[in-house]
This record gives C-alpha cells, structure tokens and sequence, in this order.
C-alpha cells in the first residue's frame, strides 16, 4: 500500500469512527481514533479488517 492509499485508509477508519462517535458509542469511538491517528500501516489493516473494510479499494 503507498502512502497516499494508507493517509486514505486512515481518513476513512476516523470518519467511520466518528460516526459511532456521534450515534452513542462515545467512549470507544474516541479512544479507537485516537489510536487509529497515531497507527502504522499493519495496524490500520488490522482495524480495516476490524471493521470489515474493503481492502481492496485502498490497493493501486
């Protein structure tokens, strides 16, 4: 993944975040994008694949 694909899959990961941030799951949502801002890449695959993203969009 080049580093345009991983900053989108980032962006991505947060704004699904704060959307259950703002649907009631503060507490989680919070500390989650807090973790997702700092992530390396592995790290950002493991929460896409938590979340049941499509890898495949973010692969050139």
């Amino acid at each position: 993944m080049n580093s345009d694909a991983v900053e989108r899959l980032r962006r991505d990961l947060i704004d699904y975040l704060g959307a259950a941030y703002f649907s009631g799951d503060f507490g989680a949502a919070m500390i989650e994008i807090s973790i997702i801002e700092r992530a390396n890449e592995q790290e950002l695959i493991y929460y896409a694949r938590k979340f049941k993203f499509d890898l495949n969009r973010y692969l050139f």
